[in-house]
């Protein structure tokens, strides 16, 4: 992993396996699955329900920064732990958390290559026990919100040359031959097909079989191809963000792209918009 812009950014099954006992070392599992955890988890993660504990109950936003600091003092977190986050679907949540938790400040984060499935297919152990940590005191800084983009960010760059819009989505959402994914209704829009001018790169062509993310070199052949190059501002959208939060992370922390956004209002804001233009 020592080719990527920010190798720190990753650890691997061994590595984890090696700190469980660790203190300073906080495991976090985020699912789309919510109910995998009960099945079995790494020994000492928390679980994090994205559906409930990083969700604005009223507003359609994320939790403030003081519901931040109360959820990692819950958890036990302090301001230098290491933050290992790990989950199913090749770390579709566990990206959008790593995405999240950036924003406000924290320093410490890493995902675990490969995620869930790796840790199984390696037959690495599980349990069912649920941790529980001493409360800490946890200072969270006021969200940077330079690595997301909203709506009228995302108006405004549809004239602008330098930019490119990566819709992250399979190809049948892109075209606009999908417009409600199965067992997804949450995420459902008005209309489909994609934002204009956007190029089409699913976020899973970055990652192995085994879900890890394949080496630098073919990561760059697949975004030079669509002509998403470091020298451009980006942003990446899917239906609700999470997917392009994986995307996020493979262009800001493995390729080292400095002007990448996340617009996790992404197609359920954007192909419900009224007058929004879109293209199939």
């Amino acid at each position: 992993m020592s080719e990527y812009a920010h190798p720190e950014a990753l650890v691997d099954s061994s590595w984890v396996a090696d700190h469980l006992n660790d203190a300073n070392v906080r495991l976090i599992e985020a699912d789309e699955d919510v109910l995998l955890y009960e099945v079995g988890h790494i020994p000492g993660a928390v679980k994090l329900d994205w559906h409930v504990d990083v969700q604005d109950p009223l507003s359609r936003d994320f939790l403030s920064k003081e519901g931040l600091e109360k959820l990692f003092a819950k958890w036990g977190i302090s301001n230098d732990t290491t933050i290992v986050l790990y989950g199913d679907r090749n770390n579709w949540y566990a990206a959008y958390s790593y995405w999240l938790f950036t924003q406000y400040g924290h320093k410490n984060l890493v995902l675990l290559n490969g995620g869930r499935a790796k840790w199984e297919a390696e037959g690495r152990p599980y349990t069912k026990e649920v941790p529980h940590f001493e409360e800490t005191t946890y200072h969270a800084e006021p969200a940077d919100e330079s690595i997301r983009a909203f709506r009228d960010q995302v108006f405004a760059g549809l004239k602008d040359e330098n930019l490119r819009l990566v819709d992250v989505r399979s190809p049948q959402e892109y075209s606009g031959e999908l417009l409600h994914m199965v067992n997804y209704p949450q995420e459902g829009a008005q209309r489909a097909g994609h934002i204009p001018g956007a190029k089409n790169i699913p976020w899973a062509v970055t990652a192995n079989a085994d879900g890890t993310f394949k080496t630098v070199a073919e990561l760059r052949d697949i975004y030079a191809a669509k002509d998403v190059t470091p020298d451009k501002n980006v942003i990446s959208y899917c239906r609700i963000g999470e997917r392009s939060a994986h995307t996020w992370f493979v262009l800001t922390r493995l390729l080292g792209y400095e002007n990448v956004r996340n617009y996790d209002g992404s197609w359920t804001e954007w192909g419900s918009l009224v007058r929004s233009p879109i293209e199939r």
